[in-house]
């Protein structure tokens, strides 16, 4: 089982990632997590975080929401700065500042959430160089479409790999997090909801696309 999960530099600045599936499982509730996962991005109550490959045919237990937990915290880390870089560095103008301005807030509230969730286990804050991403309005817009997108398609991998009371905390994230990449995409002019289901990404696949990024500095 993985004990660091990094975010390491790669060249490539584009955000992209594979795709992968979610763990067979004989119970009902986890066919029933599987199912939503697979089948849609806003789901009341129904998606969760994104996936550890070498968790992928775990059963779901306290250590493994542990590990998953801990990468989508690493994940709202870095959501969290790059917004509250972006709402505070007077470049940005109109709905587009509001955006950043609410989307902050729900990112820090989002780390707060982890955070207690997982209490003294909880993996330290990385730093972060976004360089002009959060600067450029034309920039800012292209990364926060990409960064949204990727976040749900990360929520939602591990959705079957979670137990049910993890499940449920991290539901509470992932529909304000697809709520976020509709509302960026409308900004952007892209259709908000451009297909009628969605793949979910697994750990490796969300990793490789912010690597390269290169926004992770350290951790």
């Amino acid at each position: 089982m993985p004990t660091n999960l990094r975010l390491d530099l790669l060249d490539s600045p584009a955000l992209s990632g594979g795709v992968g599936a979610s763990a067979p499982s004989q119970s009902r509730a986890t066919l029933l997590k599987r199912a939503l996962a697979v089948g849609g991005t806003v789901v009341a109550g129904g998606v969760a975080i994104g996936g550890l490959p070498r968790l992928a045919l775990s059963a779901p237990s306290p250590a493994q929401d542990t590990e998953i937990l801990n990468f989508a915290l690493q994940l709202e880390y870095l959501e969290s700065a790059f917004f509250s870089e972006a709402a505070e560095g007077g470049q940005l103008r109109g709905e587009l500042l509001e955006f950043a301005q609410t989307v902050r807030g729900h990112e820090r509230a989002h780390v707060a959430f982890l955070q207690k969730a997982l209490g003294r286990k909880a993996r330290k804050r990385p730093t972060f160089d976004f360089r002009n991403a959060t600067r450029d309005p034309k920039a800012f817009t292209s990364a926060a479409v990409a960064l949204q997108d990727l976040m749900v398609a990360a929520y939602n991998g591990q959705a079957a790999n979670l137990t049910t009371g993890a499940f449920a905390s991290a539901a509470k994230i992932v529909s304000v997090e697809a709520r976020h990449a509709g509302w960026i995409r409308a900004i952007s002019g892209n259709d908000p909801a451009p297909k009628a289901t969605e793949q979910p990404k697994t750990a490796a696949a969300v990793t490789a696309a912010l690597n390269r990024t290169r926004f992770v500095k350290s951790d």
